[in-house]
């Protein structure tokens, strides 16, 4: 099937500027050669710890950000350097669900103003077209007509939430990134919302990529899994092979940290030594071999660490700190 949305070896790096004369002294390597693709109708879940590249990775593909290097397609139009003019047309398949809704609905319009702006923006229909649109969002995403009156700062997080992706979904969009979406809601309102999005996902035949530090979540909603670390995918594969089967040591560290329901449960959990790298100053080996003091990280100084098909359909990096001896030896040659 051909791909939705194709990155290849993506860089976004942001200047580090000081001194008198303000000059550039290094670079924040926020993502750093990330290469992935979604398929129509998938979701790609995203997750790592926080400050690992994850949100900038979203923003870059709506062009919110500007890449380095690298490339991004989306639906066979290469969109990497395309400018405000060239994007626009395409931003109607391409929307995004922003994590805090109190910060990303203006509170000085009325959700009726909210979700007419996109129609007006790419001058769709009239103002009785757009009035019955309005409604009709409202209504899909579980929320009364009477709520188009009011103001985002009169309803509580996950109507704020519900709002958002009326929003999003207005245009009738192809692929969402969803910037951790539920995160700011409680627990009782997330299952909620993920719940309205999968629904939506079946009825409109939705793309997510699905930003999130919590696997769990992630776990409950994505067709496969991409682990991120220092602005690098370190693992991609099915869901359930990414739950069941880890093969990187940062991904079972991950996998290990979420809680069970069975308060007798007994969980062996792995505690992270060491402190994750600056991404100003990355280490030139394996980020995580770093991290951990691993005996083999000498190996990996300057070393291409990349993605390889350790099964079909699971790729991990050929990183000798980071995988079991057996699954080292098994890697097929680049």
């Amino acid at each position: 099937m051909t791909s939705l949305l194709s990155i290849n070896r993506l860089k976004v790096h942001f200047p580090v500027v000081g001194g008198v004369f303000r000059r550039q002294t290094g670079a924040v390597r926020a993502v750093d050669d990330v290469t992935l693709d979604i398929a129509p109708g998938e979701t790609l879940g995203l997750v790592g710890e926080s400050g690992c590249g994850k949100s900038t990775l979203g923003k870059a593909i709506v062009r919110l950000c500007n890449p380095l290097s690298g490339s991004i397609h989306f639906q066979g139009h290469d969109i990497t350097r395309a400018n405000q003019s060239q994007i626009r047309p395409l931003r109607r398949d391409m929307q995004m669900i922003f994590q805090d809704p109190s910060e990303s609905l203006n509170a000085r319009h009325s959700v009726r103003a909210i979700l007419e702006e996109p129609f007006v923006i790419h001058k769709i229909g009239n103002k009785s077209d757009r009035k019955k649109w309005v409604d009709e969002l409202l209504d899909r995403v579980g929320l009364p007509s009477s709520a188009a009156d009011k103001y985002s700062f009169e309803f509580s997080g996950g109507q704020r939430q519900r709002i958002g992706i009326a929003r999003a979904i207005a245009l009738k969009p192809k692929l969402i990134i969803c910037d951790e979406p539920v995160s700011a809601l409680d627990v009782s309102v997330q299952s909620q919302i993920l719940n309205l999005m999968l629904e939506l996902q079946r009825e409109m035949g939705l793309a997510y990529l699905f930003i999130a530090h919590d696997l769990a979540v992630v776990k409950h909603i994505s067709d496969r899994v991409a682990v991120m670390y220092l602005g690098k995918i370190v693992e991609l594969a099915g869901a359930d092979a990414i739950y069941q089967a880890p093969r990187h040591a940062y991904t079972k560290a991950l996998l290990s940290a979420i809680p069970v329901a069975d308060p007798m449960a007994k969980k062996q959990r792995i505690l992270l030594e060491g402190d994750v790298p600056s991404p100003i100053n990355p280490p030139r080996g394996s980020a995580f071999g770093h991290r951990m003091n691993h005996p083999l990280y000498e190996q990996t100084i300057d070393q291409d660490l990349f993605l390889t098909e350790i099964e079909t359909g699971h790729f991990v990096t050929a990183d000798p700190c980071c995988l079991s001896a057996e699954d080292y030896r098994t890697l097929s040659p680049r």
